[in-house]
């Protein structure tokens, strides 16, 4: 049950290239991070991302889900996943870095491939519309905040957000690795929790403005070359992969080590899964645990009544059933499997979860023996 998933409010790449800085992508399926070449020069330009999430859902996750007490305690983790589109002309090694936002965005309804482009949303030059015109700040900064880019050739713009560390995350990729984002962002939203519940204001909270993600300041102001192109899908994809905010926390309980099996081949089998839910049901999972070939003995009951225990390292995994990509991984720490007196059990939010799609469900136990793993094939699905 520790995984939860809210999905973006807007979204949108801003463009620094001159024919496209006061361009607005709102409802394209792509996000980009890119330096593209100029038309009538050889200088290459670089983009930034824009992405928000709902006030309202931050706040019902914490208060309705997590709890505020756990949440702020240290031992809750929020990531921000972008799922990889298509790269190309990768350099070997590739950075990002993810920013709170200080001043707000309009959205817009803008494609990249709009002709004439699209100017009703946020650009590089404009953080609402070429209508109103306010611009983004690039000078004379509010305390803790700083933006713009300071290269020859380039516009002034590109957004406005906060500095220190408490206000960054960054990632690094190999060329040759997945290029999904796990981006931390815990302190970032423990900023906005605290804006929220308690109006604090900058250092203690900060207005949820939203995430701006670009390239080190190194690399966007090397105005001779480019890294490359990294894409990801957007909150208006039309595939099965929009942005999400992952508030990852550990609820389990486990109480019955002792009583754990610590050897032997075991037998593993789920049950009340209702095999389809809604998609804002929260599922109840118990685990049948038992000997694979128990000990003989003379009983007036059977073995198969017993309640039986993995150890206190055991998780459980949820994949796409057709994909096969993992939706929820083995977590050590955020996956852990619970125990009470009829056995070994977990919670599912369906929430976050794709509809009108089947999962299947892993088990990962370590005992004595060694590390198993149970794939049986158990299934559910998720409907609208």
């Amino acid at each position: 049950m520790a995984y939860y998933f809210i999905f973006p409010e807007k979204d949108a790449t801003i463009y620094s290239h001159p024919d496209r800085t006061k361009m607005n992508t709102g409802n394209d399926e792509i996000l980009e991070i890119v330096k593209e070449k100029g038309s009538s020069d050889q200088r290459y330009y670089p983009s930034r991302i824009l992405i928000k999430f709902k006030n309202e859902d931050i706040k019902s996750t914490i208060t309705d889900k997590i709890g505020s007490t756990i949440f702020n305690n240290g031992t809750s983790e929020v990531c921000l996943q972008l799922q990889s589109s298509r790269h190309k002309n990768l350099t070997s090694t590739l950075n990002l870095e993810l920013f709170a936002l200080s001043q707000s965005f309009d959205e817009g309804t803008g494609r990249y491939p709009n002709l004439p482009i699209t100017s009703n949303g946020a650009s590089w030059t404009y953080r609402d519309n070429d209508t109103s015109k306010t611009e983004w700040t690039t000078s004379s900064f509010a305390a803790a905040t700083t933006g713009s880019i300071n290269a020859v050739g380039i516009t002034e713009g590109g957004g406005v957000w906060y500095t220190g560390s408490a206000f960054k995350s960054s990632q690094q990729f190999l060329r040759s690795e997945n290029l999904d984002t796990n981006l931390n962002v815990t302190t970032i939203v423990q900023k906005y929790s605290s804006s929220l519940f308690a109006n604090n204001t900058y250092p203690t909270g900060i207005a949820n403005e939203g995430f701006l993600i670009k390239q080190p300041d190194s690399v966007e102001i090397n105005t001779s070359g480019s890294f490359g192109e990294m894409q990801y899908f957007s909150v208006d994809t039309h595939t099965i992969y929009p942005p999400r905010l992952i508030f990852k926390w550990d609820d389990s309980t486990h109480s019955y080590q002792s009583s754990a099996k610590n050897s032997g081949d075991l037998n593993v089998s789920l049950y009340r899964n209702k095999e389809e839910y809604n998609q804002n049901d929260e599922g109840f999972f118990r685990i049948h645990v038992r000997d694979k070939y128990p000990t003989r003995q003379f009983t007036n009951t059977s073995n198969y009544l017993d309640a039986g225990y993995f150890t206190t390292s055991s998780f459980y995994s949820v994949r796409d059933a057709h994909t096969e990509e993992e939706v929820i991984p083995f977590d050590n720490t955020f996956t852990k499997l619970s125990a009470d007196s009829e056995g070994m059990y977990f919670k599912l939010y369906m929430k976050g979860l794709q509809p009108e799609r089947n999962y299947r469900v892993l088990f990962k136990h370590t005992n004595n023996e060694g590390t198993t793993e149970y794939d049986n094939n158990y299934h559910f699905k998720v409907v609208r």
